[in-house]
């Protein structure tokens, strides 16, 4: 039986948006969601990953990535973050990973350079786990989003830990991470958290029984 660990790791804003209005594969994240991404973007390793020249190295705010990607050994995400993420990533996406995209439109696995192979799902997320879980091998399972995606996999008690990145901004409307969610669902284990003038990183285990 696999020993990966299924996690989530997302950025949300004060008032609890993962996601702006008016989200599309122009627009990812809806309007302001670049804003609540903005420390990622001044990482060294992030920069390295999409092939974009400087950022800041060695930074706890660089480690934090540094140590996601280390981690992931494959990916879950649902259609519409693929839909949006298709139109922008670049010929090398920065999973380097096999990734298992939720659908219901059946496709062909989807060869990108740099180890990263979208497989589509037809068959739902307990599918997509048990593939992703096989395809990691000792490393772990990320769920990638989007928030539907993040919020079944919630609402399905399957996840170990999560990681939550708290942006010091207010979307004022957009999707809500913990909308509909069943407090039952969320019972957390607080298990370490810092900060940068940009975003305080807060990480947590689901408690939930063995």
């Amino acid at each position: 039986m696999s020993s990966s660990k299924v996690f989530f790791d997302v950025g949300i804003s004060l008032d609890g948006c993962m996601a702006g209005l008016d989200a599309s594969p122009a627009n990812p994240m809806g309007d302001g969601a670049r804003a609540m991404h903005a420390w990622i973007f001044q990482t060294a390793t992030f920069r390295d990953i999409l092939g974009i020249p400087g950022g800041e190295r060695g930074t706890p705010d660089d480690l934090r990535v540094q140590q996601v990607f280390a981690r992931a050994g494959a990916y879950v995400m649902g259609r519409r973050m693929f839909d949006e993420g298709e139109v922008a990533w670049p010929e090398n996406p920065p999973f380097r990973a096999p990734v298992y995209v939720l659908t219901h439109s059946p496709r062909e696995p989807w060869v990108r350079q740099g180890g990263t192979t979208f497989h589509f799902v037809t068959d739902g997320l307990e599918s997509a786990l048990s593939q992703a879980r096989a395809a990691a091998g000792d490393k772990d399972v990320r769920i990638s989003g989007g928030i539907d995606t993040v919020q079944q996999a919630i609402q399905a008690g399957v996840l170990d830990e999560c990681t939550i990145h708290l942006a010091p901004i207010l979307l004022g409307a957009g999707r809500r991470l913990f909308d509909g969610i069943e407090p039952e669902k969320m019972k957390l284990v607080p298990v370490r958290a810092d900060s940068s003038a940009l975003v305080t990183h807060l990480d947590y285990r689901f408690d939930r029984p063995a």
